[in-house]
């Protein structure tokens, strides 16, 4: 009896309707450097009309690494396929790649090579965009081994990376399939946060994230309520497996700012009263529930007032200073104590009407520091360059111990 030997990774490609960008996404799986041998190919139809299912077919019939092909009925999103591919799989790793992206040559064998080389559970390959624009902010350097409280990995929460499939198994982790957006944030936050350590790998372009001419991205898509069902899911996924405090803040900042600010931007103006009704009702148990002092302090003033205002359920005064963020204006500063303390003048700042705490319109130091005249506080100032020397030293231990 022939023992055939376990994968490194299986590739997982949930497709529906992905013509003609499926042709580049499997030439862009068939030109791996990795030995085709280390490889499976998981590709689940989601019962496309398009000519999806026959492309697949024929890449099967093909491709020099083993290539399974599920028909399906139309599931309605993308969690089901790639829960249907993840049951499928027996590679060490998996990787989930969307029909309409592609990946670089050496992709799987670089993101292979560092899993191994560090132990972690979640490699982050580097992200470009082709007609789209992809996330920028954690691709500074490459980290062998780091977690999502010291990075920015937080804000790449895309399903598109390497797992180790022990760890998806091991927890029972698999994609809601009652979300139709965000579920991969849900589930690749829920990774990071049980994976024994995670790498970045940015000195080379893994994924190009593909913006397709239809418009018809699946994470364009969508009504307002599903983003909030998004925020909702996350923010308790967040509460449920990290203690209060400033951890649970920090990740917090995350779905505030990327899922339920958007929510109360430029396209508030444009809603309805009755849709601007139901955002504030959607938003109200969600701000009783996570919003707290720490998360407010990471953020812009512009960004904290409005959500201040939500929290508030005051689309009268939100109104006033959406339109001011969309007309680009520049805030006025009003320096006090000596310069130690800036605040930002948006609209209804020191309203007796209004009655918004000047603290909502307090410039955090790194915001503030853009406005001449600002003096950082001593005690800031000395704990940052206190922080500054401890960084230079332990960076020389660690070229000592390099050489």
């Amino acid at each position: 009896m022939t023992v055939v030997p376990q994968p490194d990774v299986s590739v997982i490609i949930g497709a529906y309707e992905a013509m003609p960008y499926l042709v580049e996404c499997l030439a862009s799986v068939e030109a791996q450097t990795i030995d085709p041998a280390r490889l499976e190919v998981i590709a689940v139809d989601d019962g496309s009309t398009d000519g999806t299912a026959q492309c697949l077919d024929e890449f099967a019939a093909r491709a020099p690494m083993p290539v399974t092909v599920i028909h399906q009925e139309n599931s309605g999103g993308p969690s089901g396929p790639r829960n249907v591919g993840l049951g499928k799989a027996a590679g060490r790793y998996v990787f989930f790649l969307d029909a309409d992206d592609r990946l670089g040559p050496e992709a799987l064998e670089r993101m292979v090579a560092m899993g191994d080389e560090n132990g972690t559970d979640v490699v982050l390959g580097k992200v470009e965009g082709i007609n789209r624009i992809a996330p920028k902010s954690m691709w500074g350097k490459t980290l062998g081994r780091t977690d999502v409280f010291s990075s920015n990995i937080k804000f790449t929460l895309s399903a598109q990376k390497l797992f180790r499939r022990e760890l998806l198994e091991k927890h029972g982790m698999r994609f809601d399939e009652s979300l139709f957006t965000g579920e991969d944030a849900l589930f690749t936050l829920e990774a990071y946060l049980r994976a024994d350590g995670v790498s970045v790998l940015a000195d080379y372009p893994c994924y190009y994230l593909v913006g397709r001419d239809d418009g018809k991205h699946v994470t364009k898509s969508g009504s307002y309520t599903l983003r909030f069902d998004s925020a909702r899911a996350l923010m308790k996924l967040i509460a449920d497996m990290v203690p209060a405090g400033d951890k649970r803040d920090l990740l917090m900042l995350r779905p505030f700012l990327i899922t339920l600010l958007p929510q109360f931007g430029p396209k508030f103006l444009t809603d309805s009263e009755e849709v601007r009704r139901h955002k504030l009702e959607l938003a109200k148990p969600l701000m009783e529930a996570y919003w707290t002092p720490g998360v407010a302090r990471r953020l812009k003033v512009h960004e904290r007032l409005r959500l201040h205002l939500v929290a508030l359920q005051r689309s009268d005064l939100l109104l006033d200073v959406v339109k001011f963020v969309k007309a680009k204006k520049q805030a006025a500063a009003i320096l006090e104590k000596r310069g130690t303390r800036v605040y930002l003048v948006y609209p209804h700042f020191r309203s007796k009407t209004a009655g918004v705490p000047d603290d909502i319109y307090l410039a955090e130091p790194r915001e503030a520091r853009a406005f001449h005249g600002y003096r950082e506080a001593a005690a800031n100032s000395f704990l940052r360059r206190a922080l500054r020397k401890v960084r230079r030293m332990m960076s020389a231990r660690e070229f000592k111990a390099a050489a």
